[in-house]
């Protein structure tokens, strides 16, 4: 089966290379590429690492890219991000910081396991919606696989593990619609906005909380419904007895020093990204970030997580080994580093934007996103619903941020050819931007619950295209049926 998978991926790409000539060779060899990947990457034929690197050896062999405009892909600054993140994650991990917050987190939620996924959803939307989406899973996800692994019962925890981790992703994920700053896509909207129609009066953050909150809350409903009780069925009882967490508590006496250490970096990093960009309310009510204030613009979010990473091999203090004894070192070491990073990851994500780069210069995005000149005749609900979808499978193929700086100018341009107000277009068309729950490549906060070796492909995306068509419905409802 597995060899027949593996000649799927080509035999794929020689079909639908076959079906698009007619629109060039670069365009169908792409659309060829992307369907192969898409086969493997689904399949699990071979691994997710290796379909990765596909690109650098079809892309100079379809003159889509060379080789070293293709491995740019692979060094873009969010995959530092998830580096300098993820080392931060596996030190709170190594001094046992994580398990005392999720100790906390059952006592304050309950420790059944719906509740304990409503809990990790929230928390996650609440952070996103000030904090980047990708920030976020990467703090959330030790609490998460420390509520995986502590007592309690086995089998219960094991039918808990995907729900619980999809809840971090669709909760970080749902929570940045909500807010103008809590995605990418959506500054991209706000900026195109203020270029094109200067004279129009700027979406504030009470605008669009007025849709983006109702929207978010009913979409994790959803979400919730949908990885707790139809396509996995999480234990309904205690997983956890609330004198066994107090216990739990107790037997792990006062905060240690290596904690505290942890825990400060770890707050440190928060309050940075969570401040680093300036927030305006209105034209007059602008509270500036600390770059802005320092002259800082290029200390990114990445900048502070490699530069928090490298203070972790920096910081001593004594590491619990087992319950009783400690040895002095490092936060972390590079041998734990080597051992447990998701180094395959780091190729994912370069793969997504290999992907993503390879659809803008053959100009197979524009060809997609064209096609809709044939629908400018539907009714408005049913062109929301068919610029929603297509919007969706181009954000599965690649980076939501990409996918809107690809999309969202097209549409722009459409929307005013169209003589309709561009706001009611783009707006839906820039959430659907976020959509994207079905593959490990179409999102970083994807690519990173996938990376814990705890998730299959296969369970990703049978609660993904779910998640995607309820997404497409629901914008479709918001923007076209009650718009």
């Amino acid at each position: 089966m597995r060899r027949f998978l593996q000649l799927a991926g080509p035999l794929t790409a020689l079909l639908v290379y076959w079906t698009m000539h007619e629109n060039g060779t670069a365009p169908a060899a792409m659309a060829g590429i992307v369907a192969w990947m898409a086969v493997w990457w689904i399949s699990e034929a071979v691994p997710l690492a290796v379909t990765s690197v596909l690109p650098m050896v079809l892309f100079p062999l379809f003159g889509i890219d060379s080789m070293a405009g293709t491995t740019a892909n692979y060094g873009k600054e969010i995959i530092y991000l998830f580096l300098g993140g993820f080392l931060l994650a596996l030190a709170i991990e190594r001094t046992g910081l994580h398990r005392r917050i999720a100790l906390h987190i059952v006592l304050l939620v309950g420790s059944t396991g719906p509740r304990l996924v409503a809990g990790i959803m929230l928390a996650s939307a609440l952070i996103s919606m000030w904090m980047n989406s990708t920030s976020c899973v990467l703090l959330m996800l030790p609490i998460a696989l420390s509520l995986l692994d502590g007592d309690g019962s086995l089998e219960a925890r094991k039918k808990l593990t995907v729900p619980l981790l999809l809840a971090v992703s669709y909760g970080a994920t749902i929570g940045g619609m909500a807010t103008p700053v809590g995605t990418p896509p959506n500054l991209i909207f706000l900026e195109i906005s203020r270029t094109m129609w200067p004279e129009r009066p700027p979406i504030g953050f009470g605008q669009w909380m007025s849709f983006g909150i109702p929207f978010a809350l009913i979409y994790m409903a959803f979400a919730w419904l949908l990885i707790t009780r139809i396509v996995f069925r999480v234990p309904t009882h205690r997983i956890i007895e609330v004198a066994q967490v107090k216990e739990g508590l107790g037997s792990m006496g006062r905060m240690t020093n290596a904690e505290a250490k942890a825990g400060i970096l770890f707050a440190l990093v928060a309050l940075l990204w969570v401040t680093g960009d300036g927030i305006s309310f209105s034209d007059t009510f602008h509270i500036p970030g600390w770059r802005e204030k320092l002259q800082l613009t290029a200390v990114t979010d990445g900048a502070i997580a490699i530069a928090a990473a490298i203070i972790l091999f920096l910081v001593h203090a004594p590491i619990p080994t087992s319950e009783k004894t400690r040895i002095r070192g490092p936060l972390m070491t590079w041998d734990i580093a080597e051992q447990k990073l998701p180094w395959g990851i780091l190729l994912l994500f370069g793969g997504g934007f290999a992907i993503a780069s390879g659809l803008e210069r053959t100009g197979l995005a524009h060809i997609m996103v064209a096609a809709l000149n044939d629908y400018n005749s539907l009714h408005p609900t049913a062109l929301i619903a068919t610029v929603s979808t297509l919007v969706c499978v181009l954000s599965e193929l690649g980076s939501n941020t990409a996918t809107a700086s690809l999309t969202l100018p097209i549409l722009a341009e459409s929307a005013t050819v169209w003589g309709m107000d561009p706001h009611w277009l783009l707006i839906p068309a820039t959430l659907a931007a976020t959509l994207g729950f079905a593959l490990p490549v179409a999102s970083p906060m994807q690519a990173i619950i996938f990376a814990s070796g705890r998730i299959p492909v296969r369970e990703m995306v049978k609660a993904g295209v779910w998640m995607d068509l309820i997404g497409i419905v629901l914008l479709t409802i918001f923007f076209g049926v009650l718009g």
